[in-house]
């Protein structure tokens, strides 16, 4: 698939693209709709302090982990279409309740199911690998991404912006917030109307279970059960962090913990329920897939995007204070990190399908992160700005380009249940920046940037080891079981009668 080919607005699959990345942009200039303002929050509401901001900072990333996995099974069970609308519609309440909440409590209340919209991430992917075939997947996905992930850029150059002229006075803010709300509202209804899963009927292939994923072996299941404990149990480091700031009392805290203890059991069970009558009854040859696979992109998703989402939150301080910036230039400069993501995503995409080998291309990005941080690590006041720039960019083209290189394996592992996997492997990547931003508080910018570089080597080690080259991952079409073809019989069965 050549870049031009983004230009055909009348091939379906083409029009599909644009209309689920700028759905996906909508929901994260909603989620990313209160840090641009929150000078004007302190302004406006008296009893707002810079700390409720930290808290409410904190909530914003909340429920996105489990939400993900909650809608990775829904997408395999109802369509993107449907989760992509719904989702849509329904955050636009939350994101309403924020702008116009009179209370600490409703502001806080808002702002954690708010949250919940960072899975919208995940219902894009899963679209766009409906209408695309193998061989063009990469460069789709990544341009998904790359454009979609622009809409917290967009918040933060144009919200301000909004609230101070459009509608200016100490209440400006709340109608920038209410009229980003009013528009996702809008869009989601229209793309409800205005696309559909996939070219045909048969392009969303249903799994037999959504309440957990399946597995190929009793192996593959206590892997699962593994690598599911920390989506759920890293909320326990939240908890650490809001009873720390005082806004929460022991006795909250232990309540909070053991309801984080019950959700991991509860899903625990779920993976056994799901996977036991299969396993018992035996996989066929023809349909297994290794799980290894699944984890060693969770862990590149830990350590490319959790890095982005922990390094841009730090990045214009550390230039400002290195280097004696001010905040507007630092500001500045620490964008093009987030900026190079409208082409660096697309093109990790583009080089996944290019290159004919998909696991060779991730294994290259991921050693990339690992220098580029690694030098990071290296920059002091004595660099050369320009030099500093340079690195902190170049970085960045990598950091990017694997996650676009991630999700360009993710939908040729197992076809039904790609919405599970992109779900688990899209919260490992908010697991990634809670456990960054927590080490971060204890540690100096160099530090840090030597523990994500650490973080991504190990990711490397562990693709180099697990990480399988998918089957027809450059065929013309997506490779279908004979439990594929059995569950859709059925369906087509059940249909008839």
């Amino acid at each position: 698939m050549k870049v031009s080919a983004v230009f055909k607005f009348r091939s379906p699959e083409i029009r599909a693209l644009h209309l689920t990345w700028i759905a996906f942009f909508i929901t994260f200039y909603v989620w990313f709709n209160m840090a641009p303002l929150a000078s004007s929050m302190l302004k406006s509401v008296d009893w707002l302090s810079t700390d409720d901001l930290k808290l409410f900072a904190i909530c914003n990333v909340a429920l996105t982990i489990p939400a993900r996995i909650i809608v990775g099974m829904a997408l395999d069970r109802f369509g993107p279409r449907r989760v992509f609308s719904v989702l849509m519609v329904s955050m636009s309440l939350p994101a309403l309740a924020f702008a116009f909440g009179n209370s600490m409590t409703q502001l806080l209340v808002a702002r954690l199911v708010l949250s919940s919209i960072g899975a919208s991430f995940v219902v894009g992917i899963h679209m766009t690998a409906l209408w695309f075939k193998p061989k063009d997947i990469g460069f789709a996905e990544g341009f998904y991404a790359g454009w979609g992930n622009f809409g917290s850029a967009a918040a933060a150059m144009s919200l301000p912006t909004i609230a101070l002229s459009m509608y200016g006075g100490p209440d400006g803010w709340r109608w920038a917030i209410a009229q980003s709300a009013v528009v996702m509202a809008a869009y989601g209804v229209y793309y409800w109307f205005a696309i559909t899963d996939g070219p045909d009927a048969q392009a969303h292939r249903k799994p037999r279970k959504t309440a957990a994923m399946e597995v190929s072996s009793w192996g593959d299941m206590i892997k699962l059960i593994i690598w599911t404990i920390p989506l759920v149990g890293v909320l326990a480091i939240l908890v650490w962090r809001i009873q720390y700031m005082g806004y929460l009392s022991v006795t909250g805290a232990a309540v909070a913990y053991l309801v984080i203890v019950a959700i991991v059991i509860y899903q625990v069970v779920q993976i056994l329920r799901v996977n036991l009558p299969i396993l018992r009854k035996g996989v066929p040859e023809d349909d297994k897939y290794s799980f290894n696979s699944v984890a060693a992109l969770n862990s590149t998703y830990f350590a490319n995007f959790g890095a982005e989402l922990a390094v841009v939150s730090m990045l214009p301080m550390f230039f400002e204070e290195t280097w004696g910036l001010n905040a507007a230039t630092a500001g500045l400069i620490a964008a093009s990190f987030a900026f190079v993501n409208l082409v660096a995503r697309p093109m990790g995409g583009m080089v996944s399908d290019r290159m004919g080998n998909r696991r060779f291309v991730m294994l290259c990005y991921m050693f990339g992160i690992s220098i580029g941080f690694l030098l990071m690590g290296m920059l002091n006041s004595s660099w050369p700005l320009i030099l500093a720039i340079a690195v902190t960019i170049g970085t960045s083209i990598f950091v990017q380009g694997a996650e676009g290189a991630t999700f360009g394996i993710i939908p040729s592992i197992k076809r039904r249940i790609t919405g599970q996997i992109s779900g688990m492997a899209g919260a490992y990547g908010n697991v990634g920046a809670v456990v960054y931003l927590t080490i971060f508080t204890f540690v100096t910018p160099s530090q840090f940037f030597y523990i994500i570089a650490t973080g991504a080597f190990i990711s490397w080690v562990i693709c180099l080891v697990w990480l399988k080259e998918p089957e027809g991952a450059f065929d013309d079409e997506y490779y279908v079981s004979s439990v594929d073809r059995d569950i859709a019989e059925q369906a087509l069965h059940n249909t008839k009668s």
